[in-house]
């Protein structure tokens, strides 16, 4: 994940998946924004079993809340999967996705 900018109170990101990759568990812990840049089909896999999946489209844009369940990103579309996320944090230095190895 590559970090496009940061300042103290926000954290801005772009994600790239090839298919059939995963992006690493983590929670979410932060209220982001997050705009689709290119790709068609993501899943978001559950550590407690729970799957969602779902379309996307270039320019699809939208907030998501906070998530504390541990979960990942899986492109399970035919083309490449990009996003730019901004993810408001609550102090500097804040890492906005933590991973799950983080949360003991």
């Amino acid at each position: 994940m590559e970090v496009i900018t940061e300042r103290d109170d926000l954290v801005i990101r772009r994600l790239v998946l090839q298919p059939g990759e995963e992006l690493g568990w983590h929670v979410d812990p932060f209220h982001r924004f997050s705009v689709v840049i290119r790709g068609d089909r993501l899943r978001i896999e559950y550590r407690d079993g729970e799957v969602e999946e779902f379309d996307v489209q270039p320019g699809e844009a939208g907030w998501n809340a906070p998530e504390a369940r541990v979960h990942r990103a899986v492109n399970v579309g035919s083309t490449v999967f990009e996003e730019v996320v901004t993810f408001y944090v609550d102090r500097p230095g804040a890492d906005p996705q933590p991973g799950a190895a983080h949360l003991a």
